[in-house]
């Protein structure tokens, strides 16, 4: 099969990680090659990286799958992390007050090209 520089893509959704620790992570990785991010995600220290893992992963076996492209011909393009909504919660304080924490989501989303 011959693909024309179509984008495979995999999108994480309403997960529980702040969008600004994932952005961090993603600046990382953003035009590496599949292999050389799957190594840097492996070995870097936070929470953030399992998921991103699991959907690069996702997005490497959508290519493999429907387009039939080897995991070794493919270069990340685009990743980036867009805001979920705020799950909010109330945390009681002295004197009968509320203290409102916010819980953030966010969705990720990863595209790949065969290079």
């Amino acid at each position: 099969m011959t693909v024309t520089n179509k984008e495979i893509r995999a999108v994480g959704k309403y997960l529980r990680l702040s969008p600004t620790k994932v952005s961090r992570v993603l600046n990382q990785i953003r035009g590496k090659s599949y292999q050389e991010a799957a190594l840097i995600l492996q070995f870097m220290p936070y929470k953030a990286c399992i998921s991103i893992q699991k959907i690069l992963e996702s997005a490497a076996c959508n290519a493999s799958n429907n387009q039939g492209i080897n995991k070794k011909e493919l270069k990340i393009r685009t990743a980036f992390v867009n805001q979920g909504p705020k799950m909010k919660r109330f945390q009681p304080r002295a004197q009968g007050r509320a203290f409102p924490i916010h819980k953030p989501t966010c969705h990720i989303t990863l595209g790949l090209i065969k290079h």
